[in-house]
């Protein structure tokens, strides 16, 4: 079973969705996890996880290609 790990963190649910996007664009499977409190939704935020052998590929990526 394949260990994931956090590659990027934000506090909007849209942005995370992007990431994930552009991450799967490029053959890499990937997680948005809601960080969120559940009773007001006001403070956390959402993660994007990648298997772990994926990481150093998908932090290149999202660094070189996302701009929001």
């Amino acid at each position: 079973m394949a260990k994931w790990k956090k590659v990027f963190e934000v506090g909007s649910p849209v942005r995370a969705e992007i990431v994930k996007g552009v991450l799967e664009q490029n053959g890499i499977l990937a997680l948005v996890i809601d960080k969120k409190e559940s009773v007001y939704q006001i403070h956390g935020y959402y993660e994007v996880l990648v298997p772990e052998d994926l990481v150093l590929r998908a932090v290149n990526i999202i660094k070189n290609e996302i701009t929001f």
